[in-house]
């Protein structure tokens, strides 16, 4: 291998961004949904889509990508998501201390 081959590995990628990226949904339990969208389309897309999937309100739902709340303006590009990657699915628990 030349010197200019290992240079050429070492250079980032151009991403286009609207190639499209697949993205897994891993929700507490453990259950794993794929989607692939384009890295300009806002995750709320994904979000709407997930909840129509499992049969929840979308509203009930929060989408964590790195341990951050994903946002309605977020893409995957925006928060620089790369094939493959994960968003975490929690769903929110209403109420909690019980009277004693």
């Amino acid at each position: 291998m030349s010197d200019n081959d290992r240079h050429d590995d070492l250079e980032p990628k151009n991403e286009d961004p609207n190639a499209p990226i697949n993205i897994k949904v891993v929700s507490s339990t453990g259950e794993e949904v794929f989607f692939k969208i384009k890295r300009s389309t806002k995750l709320t897309k994904l979000q709407g889509a997930y909840a129509a999937k499992v049969g929840k309100d979308v509203n009930n739902i929060r989408f964590l990508y790195d341990g951050e709340r994903i946002t309605e303006e977020d893409t995957p590009g925006s928060l620089g998501m790369e094939d493959n990657d994960a968003i975490d699915v929690m769903v929110e628990q209403v109420g909690g201390a019980g009277r004693r």
